[in-house]
């Protein structure tokens, strides 16, 4: 096995001694992470067993290099290296560990195995359970999307277990803290009752979502002296990566654990704690740092240049209003580039011809550029992608908000499967069939498939609503052409016999087959089009993880249809069908939300920071039934939370952000500024206001040195 060359003090960490504690902390790409490969690798090659070494991150994505690192080299005879988050080491012991503390722990039918709920399941029973309250008038003062109410009231019980207090007092927590008006109260009682009848609901059931899997491990198996004694005697040596990122609650487990271990690596980023709304603890886990025999500092960033490091220290020093000219070097202008623009396209306009620049007549790859928003709406990210499709230069977006509902692939599969069940009583709409018809057929236009689907409806009496081609006239068919017509008669006949079968097969078979003797044949809109079809797999997968978990609804209700229970959830918005895919390596320009890129922490060398005035860049989400930095435990219970906090908060969250976009640039950035936003109003935003002090400071700073 073999790294690439580390620095002396990457060799002192993996080379310590078998038995040392190590806590090393630095600036993120210091190559921290391969310290921690390295000691990985010293740790095999000193006779460790792998399966004896424990990998631990606050989430998947950040293991990327560990796995890449095993998939590629060859390990001595023997297991793997166990690489798991606190859920995932949570889940596999709670598997291991049910009959000894279901009952304890109060489920209803102890003796029957657990159902383990995904997002997506768990806001599936938490809709099941908030509609009756919902029918009574709770939260009628709320103008909130079901889905964002579900995801808030699983969001507060997640909270609670990763800082470590009850359930039962989170309401009095939010409403201690309010200080708004007196009438918002009562949402907090409704919410707290309702998140008591959802945990009544899953004891019932044996139902564990993120939060119950979370309780059981810390309050049950923890503190199980059988439990803990086989954790402790299974792994022996721990390599806990990006710890500023995890919840307390994991920080507690490990801060008992540390002392039994034989030997450990903790890596703490500086400036991190990006993953604070989902109950990231940067102070907690620097505490850890009192377990360790020995604290290491890394030297400073081996990605972000002096230049870069000097625009992050300006433009974080005029975000406090504390920028003088003094501290202001000629390097500071090689950082960055301002690309003005009046309207909101013409900057997306400047943006990629900046980037077809860059990439035909610099030769930069790809891969090496992100352009990067606060929020990233589904008109900035399809404009952003058709323009560069048109300078032909990949691109490839990531939005971890973004449904797969949202794609038009899955949005035709949904549509062909009301087609299929006429007895759901869905009937798709025109609109509907238009689109599913122009995804479906090769080289159907929008034009001729509305005339398709105008000719080709059938009245409405009928169960079935697309006519047979040839009942359509004569000029309608050389119109519409007889390949495509031929093509919509194959996908006609093939619902109708799925039909006059009268069996309905699950939802994730249907698609299955749908797919593979249809869709992706030859003539058909999925054959050439490899990211429909891992979208197809996507929505598969999502479909077979809720059919698992749907079991306590189906045996009660004779008749019950996943399918179109899966399908009624997703168009009201309770289901997202969002389905994590793996990341892929590919050369094309990453389109991302800026906290969705730094928290998957891969540097680029170039970096575009879109619409600058934008508020989103400072401004904190408003969330009506929780709260971040309320739910934590650095928050005094009883205290208001007014203006001056907000404020601080907000700074704060900006001069994080800022440092975590210039530590994972390597070369330059744009700042793209928009007088008019997409709605048509100028904003003026904290990051803009910066900027602008900068700039004004370096005029400044011109006009003193002619």
């Amino acid at each position: 096995m073999s790294l690439p060359e580390f620095f002396s003090t990457q060799r002192q960490i993996a080379e310590s001694p078998l038995n040392r504690k190590i806590f090393l902390h630095g600036e993120p790409g210091s190559g921290k992470t391969t310290a921690g490969l390295a000691r990985l690798v010293f740790l095999l090659e000193s006779g460790i067993p792998a399966e004896q070494i424990l990998i631990l991150l606050p989430q998947r994505t950040l293991a990327q290099p560990y796995y890449d690192y095993l998939a590629q080299n060859p390990l001595p005879p023997g297991g793997l290296p166990t690489i798991v988050t606190l859920g995932g080491l949570s889940q596999r012991t709670i598997q291991l560990f049910w009959p000894a503390i279901s009952a304890e722990a109060g489920f209803a039918q102890p003796h029957q195995p657990p159902l383990f709920l995904t997002l997506e399941t768990a806001q599936y029973y938490m809709a099941k359970v908030v509609e009756p309250f919902l029918d009574q008038g709770y939260f009628e003062q709320l103008v909130i999307d079901r889905n964002r109410l579900y995801s808030q009231l699983l969001d507060n019980l997640n909270k609670a277990a990763l800082v470590g207090f009850a359930h039962t007092t989170l309401g009095e927590r939010l409403k201690q803290a309010w200080n708004g008006q007196s009438q918002h109260l009562i949402v907090f009682d409704q919410a707290q009752e309702c998140i008591k009848a959802f945990r009544e609901y899953c004891l019932a059931n044996n139902l564990l979502d993120f939060s119950l899997q979370i309780e059981l491990f810390i309050h049950h198996l923890w503190r199980s002296f059988l439990v803990r004694n086989y954790l402790q005697t299974q792994y022996r040596h721990l390599i806990y990566d990006n710890i500023e990122e995890d919840a307390p609650a994991a920080h507690d487990v490990i801060g008992e654990w540390l002392p039994i271990f034989d030997s450990a690596v903790l890596i703490f980023d500086l400036h991190g704690g990006h993953r604070i709304f989902l109950g990231a603890d940067p102070q907690s886990a620097a505490l850890l740092a009192n377990f360790c025999d020995e604290v290491v500092e890394f030297p400073p960033s081996l990605i972000c240049p002096p230049p870069i490091r000097q625009f992050q220290s300006a433009l974080v020093k005029s975000v406090q209003r504390q920028l003088t000219i003094e501290e202001l070097t000629p390097q500071i202008k090689t950082a960055f580039t301002h690309l003005p623009a009046r309207f909101y396209p013409e900057m997306v306009d400047r943006v990629c011809k900046t980037i077809d620049e860059l990439v035909h007549q610099k030769q930069v790859a790809p891969c090496e550029i992100a352009v990067l928003a606060p929020f990233m709406s589904d008109s900035l990210r399809f404009s952003l992608m058709n323009r560069l499709e048109e300078y032909q230069i990949p691109a490839r977006s990531h939005r971890p908000s973004r449904s797969l509902y949202d794609e038009p692939a899955v949005r035709t599969l949904i549509t062909l499967a009301k087609l299929a069940h006429p007895h759901w009583e869905m009937p798709p709409t025109r609109e509907e069939i238009r689109s599913m018809l122009v995804h479906c057929i090769a080289d159907l236009d929008l034009v001729r498939a509305d005339l398709l689907m105008q000719m080709g409806f059938a009245a409405k009496k009928q169960s079935f609503p697309l006519r047979p081609f040839e009942e359509i006239g004569a000029g309608g068919r050389e119109r519409i052409t007889y390949s495509a017509g031929l093509r919509y008669s194959r996908l006609r006949e093939w619902l109708l016999n799925y039909i006059e079968r009268g069996e309905e097969e699950e939802l994730d078979v249907f698609f299955a087959f749908l797919f593979g003797e249809v869709l992706s044949q030859p003539g058909y809109g999925f054959h050439d089009h490899l990211d429909d079809a891992s979208v197809t797999a996507r929505l598969i997968e999502s479909i077979q993880k809720f059919r698992q978990v749907i079991e306590p609804v189906r045996s009660q209700q004779p008749g019950f249809s996943v399918g179109f229970e899966y399908l009624k959830m997703v168009q009201q918005g309770v289901i997202s069908a969002l389905y994590l895919t793996p990341v892929e390596e590919e050369n094309a320009v990453l389109i991302s939300p800026a906290y969705s890129f730094i928290i998957n922490n891969r540097p680029v060398r170039f970096q575009f920071w879109l619409d600058c005035g934008n508020f989103g860049w400072w401004e904190r989400l408003f969330q009506p039934l929780t709260h971040p930095y309320v739910l934590s435990r650095n928050w005094q219970p009883g205290r208001l939370w007014t203006d001056v906090e907000e404020y601080e908060t907000n700074q704060q969250s900006l001069i994080r952000i800022i440092r975590g976009l210039t530590y994972r640039c390597s070369e330059h950035v744009f700042l793209c500024t928009s007088r008019i936003n997409e709605r048509g109003a100028e904003e003026r935003g904290a990051l803009l206001l910066a900027f602008q002090g900068l700039l004004r400071r370096l005029h400044q700073q011109e006009a003193a040195h002619e």
